[in-house]
């Protein structure tokens, strides 16, 4: 049995036969060319138990495209991390490397 209810967005029953349930699908923005993004490079030691972690904000386009620039940021760093909620998250104090970094590929940093 399909449980298609999980895809009915708080919808329990509808007397139209013809009622078509309609999701939530946002699309994701096109991805930004270098030149026109403006990343804001920060350290943060709030609420990760005392580790210093450098965040990456601003970044605009799909998430696959995120994902593959904090990638290679992690590898360049030589460092741990991840990507959640639009930040790319590495683990240590690369700010000044990352800055470095992104001006190099094309992005505006501040």
């Amino acid at each position: 049995m399909a449980k298609d209810w999980k895809d009915r967005l708080g919808v329990v029953y509808s007397t139209d036969p013809d009622y078509q349930y309609y999701h939530n699908s946002e699309e994701e923005s096109e991805t930004l060319p270098p030149e026109k993004q403006f990343l804001k490079v920060t350290i943060d030691r709030k609420q990760r138990k005392g580790k210093t972690v450098t965040l990456v904000t601003g970044f605009i386009g799909k998430e696959d495209d995120l994902k593959a620039l904090g990638k290679k940021l992690k590898v360049q760093c030589g460092a741990g991390g991840s990507v959640k909620e639009g930040i790319i998250i590495i683990q240590g104090e690369w700010m000044e490397k990352l800055k470095n970094m992104l001006k190099e590929e094309g992005y505006r940093v501040k």
